[in-house]
């Protein structure tokens, strides 16, 4: 799905976000939102293209399709979105200069794989995403999709080498994207302490990054409604910021 900014339909050499939907099996559509989670048209109107791709796990094409992510649990969809992006691009839409990317939940985990894989994108926001499957494994108050997305229990020997390979906290040396983290503070869907992990390993490595925790809040920021105000004002912020991209 494409979002274009008001008047701007079919334009060319536009600022691009890439918003990536979690899940995985879940999918964008012909639809109208606007929350804390799917601020695409927000986006829009603030002048970006905004790119919402149904990768290899999403919802509505099959249960192949759906299932085709086992056991690559983010390289197989990220191949997706780099490609859809890279379409973008060599068809004059999207300005390869002015690229931004986010998503929440399981578009954080593809979030933080897809920063170690390139550094096309000049800023990153990201939510409720594991960068390592092990802990997450152990955290996670539903562990039996972790196992199964990767093909088994970490010390399946079918299976664990799946673990290291699909973790973006080992290819972390690559990573130049500066990036801001948000999660409720009770998290126990994806562990907050996966936010951690990637805040203090984005630290280390001089990245510029933030850490946003909203008290009292679980996977769903839904407590507080000025929770998700202030995410959606942050992370807008965010990429304006550091993709240092005007409207044109």
């Amino acid at each position: 799905m494409l979002l274009y900014p008001p008047s701007k339909f079919e334009a060319k050499d536009l600022r691009l976000f890439v918003l990536i939907h979690g899940g995985p099996t879940d999918a964008d559509g012909d639809y109208f939102g606007a929350d804390w989670y799917n601020w695409g048209m927000y986006a829009a109107s603030q002048g970006w293209l905004v790119f919402r791709p149904n990768y290899r796990g999403s919802a509505g094409y099959g249960d192949d399709f759906a299932l085709a992510i086992v056991p690559k649990i983010v390289s197989a969809p990220g191949r997706d979105i780099l490609s859809g992006v890279d379409a973008l691009v060599k068809a004059g839409i999207a300005n390869p200069k002015q690229m931004t990317i986010g998503g929440y939940s399981y578009g954080g985990y593809m979030t933080n794989w897809l920063i170690t894989q390139t550094d096309e994108f000049k800023a990153a926001v990201t939510g409720a995403g594991a960068v390592e499957h092990v802990g997450n494994w152990g955290n996670d108050d539903t562990t039996y999709d972790d196992a199964f997305f990767l093909g088994g229990l970490p010390w399946d020997p079918k299976a664990r080498q799946n673990y290291i390979d699909e973790a973006a906290i080992f290819r972390f040396d690559k990573v130049r994207t500066p990036t801001h983290i948000v999660a409720g503070e009770d998290d126990i869907r994806v562990a907050v302490a996966e936010d951690y992990l990637l805040e203090h390993a984005l630290h280390v490595l001089g990245v510029p990054n933030s850490l946003m925790l909203f008290p009292g809040e679980g996977h769903s920021l839904e407590q507080n409604p000025w929770h998700g105000k202030i995410k959606v004002r942050e992370e807008a912020d965010w990429v304006e910021k550091y993709c240092a991209c005007p409207v044109k």
